[in-house]
């Protein structure tokens, strides 16, 4: 474990659990996949021929068995794959609540700052042994990285409740989604470059 100074502009901000809440609901829905869907009318098979004539047999007319209204017919206002949950927000907002949540994190002695964080190997059994070597054993893990290391994502991808991501795609949904964040020092400028160098 090592020990850096945390800037205030990033680990030190107030809560405000209403920002904090409105970015959370917007990024879950902006990740929601829409999986239930109907076929109408035009998409469910049969239907090329008029079931009976229009006229002398004492029934209902109907033009074709794909009507709503027939057993195997299309469906209604059903749910639709081209339904849309999604949500824009505000870059400052999103920035701000970014800091919120580390700092949360911080406030609550649950970032976990190593000098350096490298592999020989891409081991599963390696990366295992240095998160049960940590205070937060046992528990979610955020693990950032500075930059891309196949060995390190490689060995923390069959590991339970562990995530491996890049300190320039850190967002606030990914930080309180974890109780401990986990990262080596250079992290810390790489969030500084990526989210105040952009304002």
């Amino acid at each position: 474990m090592g020990e850096a100074l945390l800037p205030k502009e990033i680990f030190g901000l107030k809560i405000k659990s209403d920002l904090l809440h409105q970015i959370l609901v917007s990024q879950r829905a902006n990740r929601r996949k829409v999986i239930a869907h109907t076929k109408d009318r035009s998409e469910v098979s049969g239907g090329g021929k008029k079931p009976w004539r229009q006229k002398g047999t004492g029934r209902a007319r109907a033009g074709s068995n794909r009507s709503p209204l027939w057993r195997g017919g299309g469906v209604t206002f059903g749910p639709r794959k081209e339904r849309s949950y999604y949500k824009i927000i505000p870059k400052k907002m999103r920035r701000k609540a970014l800091f919120m949540a580390l700092s949360d994190k911080a406030r609550e002695g649950f970032i976990l700052i190593l000098d350096e964080l490298k592999l020989e190997k891409a081991k599963t059994k390696e990366m295992h042994q240095i998160l049960k070597n940590l205070p937060g054993a046992g528990k979610k893990v955020l693990i950032l990285l500075p930059e891309h290391d196949k060995k390190i994502i490689l060995a923390s991808r069959n590991i339970p409740d562990s995530k491996t991501l890049q300190a320039k795609d850190l967002n606030a949904l990914d930080v309180l989604s974890f109780k401990y964040l986990l990262f080596p020092k250079e992290v810390i400028k790489n969030i500084q470059e990526t989210f105040i160098k952009e304002k």
